[in-house]
């Protein structure tokens, strides 16, 4: 690993919690932590909270109840969240919601109680959480180093218009995505699905506004009965549609299907339907690509929504994403690598912080029309503690997609209602650290998930 010339920056900030990253997981972990009352900076390279969820315009949440949609099991901090944009009209609360509507896209497998919402609601309730919290924000601020002493990690390197700073802290909380900081640490890692050799695709998410819901609604009741799988391939949602735009010289994308979610708005629905093969969301040039191709995408598909889908031949662009939609990249090497037969078959380990009941989500496994959705067996599955802890650094705890998983495991709980479930656990876990003086290594699981039951988390 290179090391850091200290005389480049200044060394005048300290916390007991530093959070590197905003999205679902670190917002989550930075309100959970400071909380607990302990100093909390959060480091966020953008302008604001929620990541994929605001920035990358992702949507809906997922589900957070358990298979048969019977209970709520991802409560705390998410659900205080919704519930705040809720009372304010920016969310729908994913009781209402059911499968097989325009809030999924009309999808029924793994989608009954999804939470459709407003981005920008979003980003006005985390600001206001993470102050009433007492939490250090650093927006535009990158993280670019980890500092250790031995195998300790006790401090980043972050860049900023004013320049290079050094961040001292007790504990650090890699919320990036895509691992960074446990990268950068040394910690081993694979890189998406490495025995098949791939990463799935990423997806340029934008907003439209003018939609007429009903006409749309009628076109897709007058074809469900044509809702099929085929080779791996799901025809759903105006699949009849991109036929007909295909076929008259229209449609040149790799999808035979929109993915169109209904928000709080009737008129107004996020697009899940460009498709981004082979993009490395660590490279920089492989992301400035998948975004000017993303961008295209985009206006190929607004320019046959207009042309092709009832209910649609007025509808405008409302927003792109500000940054392409990340499936997977680095999956870091835990204390637990959790696995695909671990959530499949509904393993609950002892050392639990947070229960789900999200399938298997696998896009583009064979080929660039493909998507795999498995269900589990039973009602859910837990994510260990030990799949937080970084194999072989001391003071690092792993939070959202980069936790320790296989490419398959992962598919599932990259989802944003468990990442900000396993946030809000891992800023409980770096407080208890802190307050007790002992390595995150050294947290007792079971305290933790006493702690993580009385602020109304669910454990079973």
């Amino acid at each position: 690993m290179t090391r850091f010339d200290f005389g480049a920056a200044r060394e005048e900030l300290t916390a007991d919690v530093i959070v590197v990253g905003g999205g679902p997981a670190g917002m989550c972990a930075a309100i959970a932590s400071a909380r607990e009352g302990v100093q909390v900076i959060l480091v966020e390279q953008g302008g604001s909270c929620g990541g994929m969820a605001t920035q990358g315009m992702v949507g809906p949440f997922m589900t957070c109840y358990d298979r048969k949609g019977e209970n709520m099991i991802i409560r705390g901090l998410f659900e205080e969240i919704v519930d705040r944009m809720v009372e304010r009209g920016y969310a729908l609360h994913p009781s209402g919601i059911r499968a097989g509507t325009a809030f999924t896209s009309w999808i029924v497998l793994g989608h009954e109680h999804v939470t459709p919402y407003e981005p920008e609601g979003l980003k006005l309730v985390i600001d206001e959480m993470l102050e009433e919290a007492g939490v250090h924000i650093l927006y535009h601020t990158s993280f670019l180093q980890p500092v250790l002493e031995g195998n300790t990690l006790t401090g980043v390197i972050v860049s900023s218009k004013r320049g290079l700073d050094f961040i001292r802290g007790s504990v650090i909380i890699d919320c990036t995505g895509d691992g960074d900081v446990a990268a950068r640490a040394g910690v081993p890692f694979e890189m998406g699905n490495e025995e098949l050799g791939l990463i799935q695709p990423a997806t340029m998410f934008f907003h439209i506004c003018n939609a007429d819901a009903e006409a749309m609604e009628a076109d897709i009741q007058a074809n469900l009965h044509n809702f099929y799988r085929k080779d791996g391939v799901n025809y759903r949602s105006f699949h009849w549609r991109v036929t007909e735009a295909r076929e008259k010289g229209d449609w040149n994308l790799k999808r035979v299907s929109l993915g169109l979610f209904r928000m709080p708005k009737p008129d107004e629905w996020c697009v899940n339907t460009s498709r981004l093969m082979g993009v490395d969301s660590t490279d920089n040039e492989s992301l400035t690509r998948a975004e000017i191709d993303g961008r295209r995408q985009a206006e190929h598909i607004l320019h046959f929504l207009r042309k092709y889908v009832p209910g649609c031949e007025n509808v405008k662009l409302k927003a792109t994403a500000s940054h392409v939609g990340i499936r997977e990249s680095r999956h870091i090497r835990g204390d637990y690598r959790l696995t695909a037969d671990d959530l499949i078959n509904g393993c609950v380990p002892e050392d639990s912080i947070l229960l789900a009941a999200n399938s298997v989500d696998v896009h583009g496994r064979f080929g660039p029309t493909s998507n795999e959705y498995v269900a589990i067996n039973g009602d859910y599955y837990g994510v260990p503690y030990r799949s937080l802890l970084a194999s072989g650094v001391e003071q690092l705890l792993l939070a959202g997609r980069c936790v320790s998983a296989d490419s398959t495991a992962a598919g599932a709980i990259r989802v944003m209602p468990p990442c900000m479930a396993m946030g809000q656990a891992a800023g409980v876990a770096a407080a208890m650290a802190v307050h007790q003086k002992i390595t995150v290594r050294e947290v007792n699981t079971q305290e933790l998930r006493e702690t993580l039951r009385a602020r109304k988390a669910y454990l079973g």
